[in-house]
């Protein structure tokens, strides 16, 4: 997932050259050409549906967590809006600091609508997500419908722009009107809502014939949902503007099962993995794994080196850094991520952006409600 979400994101602080559909910048080299393509065909609008499906998924677990320990209804729904509330605040600051294209805000946002809507039945749940899905690729289909070649851009202005004060006024602007183009993740985020009361990803063995079709259904209609913009995007076909907002709204609305896909693709292969090494995990699923569990810390540790290297304000090698480059760039910082992350695990430590949200969120180690033991005191008394 972190993977994806770094080659999605390494695109957008290229800058200073003609730029083509979806931003993308205008390649004439075969290889960043291909790359360009390959990218919109399985990356544009299927990482964050996959980052959006596991946050989804992750809120009824902080849920069954909370009631666990003892908490109620309540508590637990409390817990989910200030963690949510706590995210925002994060998003904001990344968002203002270095990375305008945030996601963290709009995700604790939609944290806050769904918490009303976690004791939904699953029929409603679903109806809501596929309604969604049908407007949100509308409207994001429209917002990245053009199909010409310009000198500016078209969003997210700051990334070319030299001076960091004028930059960072940008980037406040831009990270209030991102979520315009991010509107279809609440569908994943809702369906990963579902998936997790019936412990999907828990159990994949128990559910290995939905995720099977899910894999199948999802990959493919992605990729061929996808093709026609890819063609515009590296300008291999010309089209009416009328046919590339239909590309667009297809190249949208195919993403999100896309994204549903990676996720049962990984939990297919997990299971599959587990079943065959047992207790013996190998060290690079070990560090996937810590990476995971270190998910936010790594997210903004790729913030870190792209806002440090490649826009305008910075280093400014976005300027001059290919389609290609970036991908390996982006790759490359992934990896480093992975690393820090298993690091940080052999030393029994969480990420500094877990640990930092988890303080903000429930302040100290959290203790038993207070009732609980009152009663336990009066079963001691009365022995």
């Amino acid at each position: 997932m972190l993977a994806l979400i770094a080659i999605a994101n390494v695109m957008i602080y290229l800058h200073g050259r003609p730029y083509g559909p979806r931003q993308h910048i205008v390649e004439d080299g075969a290889v960043d050409r291909t790359v360009t393509a390959a990218t919109v065909i399985l990356v544009d609008a299927r990482a964050y549906p996959l980052f959006a499906a596991l946050f989804g998924y992750g809120l009824v677990r902080i849920i069954r967590n909370q009631r666990a320990r003892g908490f109620g209804e309540r508590a637990a729904l409390a817990a989910v809006r200030r963690r949510s509330r706590w995210l925002i605040a994060l998003g904001l600051v990344h968002g203002v600091l270095a990375f305008s294209g945030d996601i963290l805000g709009w995700y604790g946002l939609l944290g806050l609508i769904v918490a009303g809507m976690l004791n939904m039945r699953d029929r409603t749940l679903l109806w809501l997500a596929g309604s969604w899905l049908i407007v949100a690729s509308g409207v994001q289909g429209l917002v990245y419908a053009g199909s010409g070649i310009s000198n500016q851009r078209s969003f997210m202005w700051s990334f070319a722009i030299a001076d960091p004060g004028r930059a960072a006024a940008w980037r406040a602007l831009e990270w209030v009107t991102s979520p315009i183009g991010l509107l279809a993740v609440a569908t994943p985020l809702l369906i990963g809502v579902w998936a997790a009361r019936h412990r999907i990803l828990e159990n994949p063995d128990r559910h290995r014939t939905l995720l099977r079709r899910t894999a199948a259904l999802g990959l493919s209609g992605g990729v061929v949902g996808g093709i026609g913009m890819a063609l515009v995007t590296i300008q291999a076909v010309k089209t009416s503007d009328a046919v590339t907002v239909g590309l667009s709204w297809m190249h949208i609305a195919t993403g999100v099962p896309m994204g549903l896909a990676y996720v049962a693709v990984i939990a297919l292969w997990s299971a599959r993995l587990r079943n065959r090494c047992g207790a013996g995990t190998p060290r690079i699923i070990s560090a996937l794994q810590a990476a995971g569990e270190r998910s936010l810390s790594c997210y903004l540790a790729q913030t870190v080196v792209f806002a440090s290297l490649l826009p305008a304000w910075s280093l400014g090698a976005g300027a001059v850094l290919g389609t290609g480059g970036a991908t390996l760039l982006a790759l490359a910082t992934w990896a480093t991520t992975v690393a820090g992350a298993a690091l940080l695990d052999r030393l029994g430590r969480r990420g500094p952006a877990e640990a930092l949200l988890r303080r903000l969120s429930y302040g100290r180690p959290l203790l038993p409600p207070l009732r609980g033991t009152i009663v336990s005191w009066k079963r001691y008394r009365n022995r």
